[in-house]
């Protein structure tokens, strides 16, 4: 029985897939592992490149794109580990990462999930955790306080740009390209929520886990490179449309009451303004690029 079940979602994934396998085994330490893979009907040499590291890669092959939850879940069901490390394909474990956080979970048996310090390809720190999104946060974003002041702990609180992710703290939301779980956890409040099926379905398990009472926490001391959105950039458009909805979902989620449905109402309008704005932002980088 391993104690440890590394799941990883692919689609198209060929840039990134090879040297994320070879990073989980190189820095497993005496970790005892199994590590699954889950494809969503790439159309790349992905689940070529997977094939090289059987047996000690389980490779499940889906026929079409069920979304990054959806495929997650599959993972988790079958997976056997009382840990279960979420792990995106375009992140490349540093050093000993899972047996740090492996580790660090074993001694710390009060917190219920952990991620680590990320970092760009270049060295530099990658902010990696985020407070709950709410109303509050869209007015901060939509008005450009947000990046006015970045720093602030009110209009800077949703991206915590207030800190510097060197040192290990308690926090809301880990980001879900590298986190790993306790399996009691999941076994308590549920897997992924499928109505987020690419954006958001981590900040939603990790609403249940602190609503239920458990702690989730960074801890820089494990370090991961994170070349960000390997998958999720691949189809700009829908990206944004799905990100955007995922974002409403999850506010009407979790609010109830008269107030709350006026804000979501008018939350939804913003959001669905601004990501209009973005798809034709994009557009018109993609016509000027090649110009």
């Amino acid at each position: 029985m391993p104690s440890l079940s590394i799941i990883i979602v692919t689609w198209n994934s060929e840039e990134f897939i090879e040297k994320c396998l070879k990073s989980v085994f190189d820095t497993r330490g005496s970790t005892d592992l199994e590590v699954i893979v889950i494809d969503n009907a790439s159309q790349d040499t992905t689940t070529k490149i997977i094939e090289k590291f059987k047996p000690e890669v389980r490779l499940i092959s889906n026929q079409a794109n069920l979304g990054y939850a959806k495929a997650n879940n599959q993972g988790i069901e079958v997976s056997k580990g009382d840990y279960v490390l979420l792990l995106n394909p375009d992140i490349e474990l540093k050093e000993i990462c899972s047996k740090v956080m492996f580790d660090f979970m074993e001694n710390h048996k009060d917190i219920d999930a952990l991620g680590p310090q990320l970092l760009n390809p270049d060295g530099t720190i990658q902010p990696s955790c985020r407070e709950f999104p709410d109303f509050s946060i869209l007015l901060w974003e939509f008005s450009g306080l947000s990046f006015l002041f970045p720093k602030n702990r009110i209009f800077g609180r949703w991206r915590m740009g207030y800190f510097d992710f060197q040192s290990p703290r308690e926090v809301d939301q880990p980001m879900g390209s590298c986190l790993l779980l306790r399996r009691k956890v999941i076994q308590k409040i549920g897997a992924f929520d499928e109505q987020f099926p690419i954006f958001f379905n981590d900040v939603d398990l990790c609403y249940r886990i602190k609503n239920s009472g458990g702690k989730l926490y960074f801890l820089p001391e494990a370090k991961a490179f994170h070349y960000k959105g390997g998958s999720t950039q691949q189809a700009k458009p829908e990206m944004i449309l799905s990100s955007h909805l995922s974002f409403f979902r999850f506010l009407s989620k979790y609010k109830d009451g008269a107030l709350n449905r006026i804000l979501l109402y008018l939350s939804g309008i913003l959001l669905l303004v601004a990501a209009l704005l973005r798809i034709i932002l994009y557009f018109l980088k993609t016509v000027f690029s090649k110009s």
